[in-house]
């Protein structure tokens, strides 16, 4: 069943970013804090779009979501205004910090030229036992509806099943500097 996000399902949400974490696959091994990743990943974007987040449930609880930004370069202002500050101080840097702490403290902007055609952008992860059912699908295809102009996505070059994934929603390649970035107009 997809549905809406509930506040009651942010632990779900963290818990399957973790998992999920790592190009695809489980990461609680590389975070001493399991809720780090979800504090970059998941958090702000619950909070501050919450009518653009959606979670597929099955019969052993939440196995997926889909979260998403209508417009990236307003969020990531959002983001540096309310969001990272608290974070900063949560999580300092240090002489070797992880690259999710180098995210909080030195978060990527997204290219201005991007923005202009996709200016929104989208996460999807499904835990293992969720795909190949057309779940992800269905959730990306619910926040599409609620989008306008063209929204992208980031993605690892070695997660060839998420770029196949995208590619078969619509999604092309829209610029292979450093992340996969693929976009869809709308």
């Amino acid at each position: 069943m997809i549905r809406a996000y509930r506040p009651a399902d942010l632990d779900a949400l963290y818990d399957i970013c973790l998992d999920t974490g790592d190009g695809g696959r489980g990461a609680r091994h590389l975070f001493d804090d399991p809720r780090l990743l979800g504090h970059a990943y998941v958090g702000p974007y619950v909070a501050f779009e919450p009518d653009l987040a959606f979670v597929v449930e099955d019969d052993e609880g939440i196995c997926g979501y889909v979260i998403a930004a209508s417009d990236s370069e307003a969020f990531e202002d959002r983001l540096e205004h309310d969001w990272w500050p608290d974070l900063r101080i949560r999580y300092p840097l240090t002489d070797d910090p992880n690259r999710v702490v180098q995210h909080i403290h030195h978060p990527a902007r997204v290219d201005h030229r991007l923005a202009l055609d996709y200016p929104a952008h989208m996460h999807a992860n499904l835990l293992p036992r969720a795909k190949g059912k057309g779940y992800g699908g269905r959730l990306v295809r619910t926040v599409l509806e609620r989008l306008e102009k063209g929204v992208h996505v980031h993605v690892r070059h070695h997660n060839t099943h998420a770029v196949g994934f995208w590619e078969h929603i619509g999604f092309r390649v829209v610029d292979s500097a450093g992340k996969l970035v693929l976009g869809l107009r709308l």
